[in-house]
């Protein structure tokens, strides 16, 4: 592991700070230094899934790389490579929160994925063009108020509307989801935190998620 993903694991945001202008200084390739945060961030997932980390260092990783990014002169995009696939993620139609989603943008972009966040009190419809868009496989649905349980449904049943259903893994999240919920609204699965979100994208480009 390299010095700069290894001060991220350990939460030394000082330390990745100043590597990061070290390595910006250097001429090092501003790909090579996102691959080493996205490097250490890997290793906060698994710590994170073994249960040694827990959701606020998880969080605080997350808060880290964005400004490592920052400090390089670049926005999340800038860490969406896209090596592991495609994720449209948004808070449904009727629901305005998005911390929840920010940091699940943030954590997918730093595991390799290419973010497509349509914001907040996204229509359906809206998902459905952006998958058609961007030829993204993966859908991520984020609610934090019960009443938004019905957005949630259109906007599955938009997607089998328009026959693309079975090209499309849906995940959902938010504080009051569940994997029952998931289930009885036809999503492929639920995740409470931002790298159950990983988990699952990870699961479904691989063909692990039908």
């Amino acid at each position: 592991m390299s010095s700069l993903a290894e001060a991220l694991v350990e939460m030394r945001e000082d330390d990745v700070l100043a590597g990061v202008r070290k390595e910006k200084g250097a001429g090092t390739p501003t790909a090579a230094t996102i691959a080493e945060l996205q490097e250490g961030m890997k290793t906060i997932g698994d710590r994170f899934e073994s249960g040694e980390y827990f959701l606020s260092e998880l969080i605080m990783a997350a808060e880290i790389f964005k400004r490592a990014l920052d400090e390089l002169g670049l926005d999340r995009s800038a860490a969406d490579t896209g090596t592991r696939g495609t994720v449209v993620l948004g808070t449904v139609h009727t629901d305005i929160h998005d911390i929840g989603k920010n940091i699940v943008a943030s954590v997918l972009s730093a595991n390799g994925f290419k973010v497509v966040d349509l914001g907040v009190d996204v229509p359906a419809q809206r998902f459905v063009d952006a998958v058609r868009e961007n030829d993204a496989g993966v859908v991520g649905l984020s609610c934090l108020l019960t009443t938004a349980f019905a957005a949630m449904q259109e906007t599955i049943d938009a997607f089998r509307d328009a026959g693309l259903r079975d090209g499309v893994t849906i995940m959902i999240g938010g504080g009051p989801v569940t994997g029952s919920l998931a289930a009885k609204l036809g999503a492929d699965g639920a995740g409470t935190s931002a790298q159950d979100a990983v988990a699952l994208a990870a699961r479904a480009v691989a063909g692990g998620v039908s």
